[in-house]
């Protein structure tokens, strides 16, 4: 039995073949945290279908062209039924693709400052029994939040961080009965972290 998602093709797939698989790239990284901020307060299923709205109106979440919306694109996206409608996570995108950029000028990137918070697990964790033993958060989300604040990130506190290592393969949160979560661990462990 999977940890979510049984039922739904789309969110089968999205279970089986992302959720925990490592996400090393500014740009994969970059669209990873955009989601998770645009579902707070909503399904991850409504994020799974506008997922393709999602990238045509973001650029594929080209951080470059991103940085470079204005008010008038904001206003284009409020009135996009494709995404999400809210204003202050679609200018918390914006911000954040600026904030990205601005992590090239410094000592580690996007994906390094990410990867750098990973939480420590011990070799061989056995994994959550039932959802209800995952965390909400993290002390080491909860730090990166902050990190994340002070170079100009919006919009991503530590609940929704730490859904974003979930998603992105910073820990392995697939149910240990889950039929996935040897594979996903195989693909953590072959993972080339940034940094």
């Amino acid at each position: 039995m999977r940890c979510f998602g049984d039922g739904n093709e789309l969110y089968e797939a999205y279970h089986d073949d992302e959720w925990g698989r490592p996400v090393v790239d500014e740009r994969g990284l970059y669209e990873r945290l955009c989601l998770e901020s645009f579902q707070s307060g909503l399904s991850w299923l409504i994020i799974l279908r506008k997922r393709p709205g999602f990238r045509a109106a973001f650029a594929d979440f080209d951080p470059e062209v991103v940085a470079r919306f204005d008010e008038h694109d904001v206003e284009r996206l409020l009135q996009d039924a494709g995404i999400v409608r809210n204003r202050a996570k679609i200018e918390a995108t914006i911000a954040n693709a600026r904030a990205t950029l601005g992590l090239r000028d410094g000592p580690q990137s996007l994906p390094e400052v990410f990867w750098s918070f990973r939480p420590e697990r011990p070799v061989g964790h056995p994994g959550p029994a039932v959802p209800g033993d995952m965390p909400a958060h993290v002390p080491e989300s909860k730090a990166l939040a902050k990190e994340l604040k002070r170079h100009g990130f919006r919009f991503l506190g530590p609940t929704t961080l730490y859904a974003g290592m979930q998603a992105c393969g910073l820990v392995n949160d697939h149910l240990a009965t889950c039929p996935v979560r040897d594979a996903v661990a195989a693909a953590q462990a072959a993972a080339v972290r940034p940094g």
